[in-house]
């Protein structure tokens, strides 16, 4: 026999949904792999008037020339120094709550100033199923590596008073302009690689392999060449299909713990891992690949002012508490032409 409206309203009075408890799971987590290169070889600074510099070099002036008995010889003065120049800038992520929130939340603030101590009420766990605070806190933390990271790609054309990233001087067209001060127009050395019309339309060519080829040569001309390669999904795509193409199943073999895996292993090419970038598929730049030289480009950070975590006084009108972190550097390099830009058609 069915249920009567008076039972199943007697059910809903008397049943409750069953809650999970605990954080929120974010679904858009991305890696960050330009990221964590930087932080791991950023070098500090001291401070300054409103450039970090670094002395450059691409032109030598003394030479032999040939002599005997008393023929006269000529010497030289060289002056070939350059200085490259970034400005070092001064960024801010920051949330706010309200003590009211707070309460809803379970929690009392004990000094209503700052909000540096906060102390949870008795039977806490009864109400609360997702903790407020925490969820803004790790808003905080997650949004402002997110946002890190597309600072650290783009070119600063989206916002004047943030570092300008990779793109403001890995250029798609490198022999013009100047960039840190340098003019690339009359100093050719002062220029990445580049060539970001590869076709690869037709797998069994192999241009993308090809062209990578070729140019690591001129990548390690001057230098140690890149030590990262970073690359959107089409261009990573593009690649596989290339290995795929050439009997890439032969060369790994199909049977794998007794399983046919039709998987290629991660892809790499002189040794280096080409990683996948997720942002540069938000960026537009999924066909792209970038071979960077992170010993010559360097994130340079003020002396203790890297992602500096403040908690600032309330404003005497509101019960409102403030959390923020705030990073002061700059990104800068002492070579180009170690590093290169890359897209497929």
């Amino acid at each position: 026999m069915p249920f009567t409206a008076e039972q199943l309203t007697n059910i809903g009075n008397a049943a409750l949904d069953f809650h999970i408890r605990g954080g929120a799971h974010s679904n858009i987590l991305q890696a960050r792999p330009l990221v964590k290169a930087l932080e791991s070889r950023k070098k500090t600074f001291p401070g300054g008037k409103e450039f970090i510099t670094t002395p450059v070099k691409g032109q030598y002036t003394t030479t032999v020339q040939g002599y005997s008995h008393d023929d006269e010889v000529s010497y030289q003065n060289p002056a070939n120094i350059k200085r490259a120049q970034a400005k070092w800038y001064e960024m801010h992520s920051g949330i706010n709550v309200t003590l009211t929130e707070l309460k809803v939340d379970g929690i009392s603030v004990v000094d209503s100033m700052d909000g540096a101590e906060t102390t949870n009420h008795s039977e806490r766990e009864l109400t609360v199923l997702t903790g407020l605070f925490e969820d803004k806190l790790e808003d905080m933390s997650e949004g402002t590596a997110r946002s890190m990271d597309e600072i650290f790609w783009r070119d600063g054309t989206q916002d004047s008073k943030v570092i300008p990233g990779i793109t403001s001087f890995i250029l798609d067209a490198p022999t013009t302009g100047t960039t840190f001060g340098i003019d690339r127009t009359v100093n050719t050395w002062w220029r990445n690689r580049a060539n970001v019309a590869i076709d690869a339309a037709t797998a069994s060519n192999q241009n993308t392999v090809n062209v990578l080829q070729k140019e690591f040569r001129q990548l390690r001309r001057y230098g140690k060449g890149p030590t990262h390669m970073f690359a959107g999904s089409d261009f990573m795509d593009a690649f596989e299909k290339e290995l795929r193409s050439k009997g890439n199943y032969t060369l790994e073999g199909w049977a794998k713990g007794g399983r046919i895996d039709a998987s290629i292993a991660d892809i790499a090419f002189k040794g280096l891992e080409i990683v996948y970038t997720p942002i540069l598929d938000d960026l537009s730049k999924s066909k792209y690949c970038y071979a960077l030289d992170l010993d010559a480009i360097r994130l340079r950070p003020m002396d203790g002012e890297w992602m500096k975590k403040h908690t600032p006084a309330r404003p005497p009108e509101k019960y409102v508490l403030y959390r923020a972190l705030t990073s002061t550097g700059g990104l800068i390099a002492n070579q180009l032409n170690t590093s290169g830009v890359y897209a497929i058609l």
